[in-house]
């Protein structure tokens, strides 16, 4: 009687402690090896996402390869109208920079005597302090763009040899979950792939209504280069809360800095408000339609834990894996108490 009563409460504890050292386990490998993981999976996400292009054009006869290459090539279009398009609004933007700068300067020197008068302290002496520091900053910034360039070049090969074998990697993935639960996989890695698709496709609509949108209003405003604010805060928006915040700033500066009133700012802050509401409340349910329903909790942790291991690669990825695995978590019964985890309170 007595056994039985003390192992009772000792099961749970042994699940949680063993998951304890999967997830500190997990997490160590993914920060060690973020060099090989972040590029693997930009190119598994993006291999999801052409999967649906990729096997009508083959049901259309062309070879596997081509197909391939056709889907790649539309991503490459994408983004290089896009980058156009930034790079001709940065263009504009450089000219009117040099006035900019100079009005930075003239405030900038203003907070400097002020400093100096309240506090006795100099930033220049501070900031001459702090010059040896410089060298590990550059020298960290060239190796985090050398970084950036070696996962540029990873990415579509992983896309393209994850679309190219993906029967491997189905089959073996078949195989690791055991014969009991092939028949789950078979039935939720459509319906993930599926979902996902059709998710990031309205999420494209989405951002490309919020740019149209917040550039409208910055327009309305008279600020400048209003096209340039407005897209690059949409593009942002791919990083829940955070991204939204920081991209607003150089628009809220630049205000400020031209308009010579407080209530530019305050005028561009309420334009972002107003849209991320309306994106939130009426665009996003109206063009995505059925939405993944993963709780705020759940996003706001997978930001956080992203951005720890993998930086600003990490707060974009560990959403989509939070919302694959609420989307596998519908479908396995093993899953619910996950399920219940990730969901949206009803």
């Amino acid at each position: 009687m007595d056994n039985g009563m003390t192992s009772a409460p000792v099961q749970p504890a042994g699940n949680m402690l063993r998951y304890l050292q999967i997830t500190v386990f997990a997490s160590v490998i993914l920060y060690m090896a973020k060099m090989l993981f972040i590029p693997l999976f930009f190119g598994l996400l993006i291999a999801l996402i052409l999967y649906p292009v990729c096997i009508r054009l083959e049901q259309k006869r062309f070879p596997r390869s081509l197909a391939i290459g056709i889907c790649l090539l539309i991503v490459a279009l994408l983004i290089a109208c896009l980058t156009v398009l930034l790079v001709w609004q940065i263009q504009m933007f450089s000219q009117d920079a040099p006035a900019l700068f100079e009005k930075l300067q003239a405030i900038w020197n203003t907070a400097n005597i002020w400093i100096e008068d309240h506090f006795n302290l100099s930033i220049a002496h501070v900031l001459q302090e702090s010059i040896g520091s410089v060298g590990s900053i550059i020298k960290s910034v060239v190796n985090d763009t050398l970084d950036l360039v070696f996962m540029l070049f990873l990415i579509p090969i992983f896309t393209a040899l994850f679309l190219y074998h993906r029967r491997v990697f189905v089959q073996f993935l078949r195989l690791l979950v055991g014969e009991n639960h092939q028949a789950k996989v078979d039935l939720i890695l459509p319906m993930v792939i599926s979902t996902y698709f059709n998710y990031v496709k309205g999420m494209i609509l989405v951002y490309i209504i919020v740019g149209v949108l917040n550039s409208i209003g910055l327009l309305a405003l008279g600020i400048e280069h209003a096209v340039l604010f407005g897209m690059l805060c949409a593009i942002m928006t791919i990083i829940p809360y955070v991204g939204i915040v920081i991209s607003a700033l150089l628009p809220i500066s630049v205000a400020w800095l031209t308009k010579g009133s407080v209530w530019y700012p305050a005028g561009v802050i309420a334009v972002f408000a107003i849209v991320q509401y309306l994106e939130a409340n009426v665009i996003f349910p109206k063009v995505v339609g059925v939405q993944l329903n993963v709780s705020t909790w759940a996003m706001l942790v997978a930001v956080i834990a992203g951005g720890i291991l993998w930086g600003v690669s990490g707060m974009v990825l560990f959403i989509p894996f939070v919302a694959l695995l609420k989307i596998g978590s519908d479908y396995v019964e093993e899953w619910k108490p996950l399920n219940i985890l990730l969901s949206r309170s009803k």
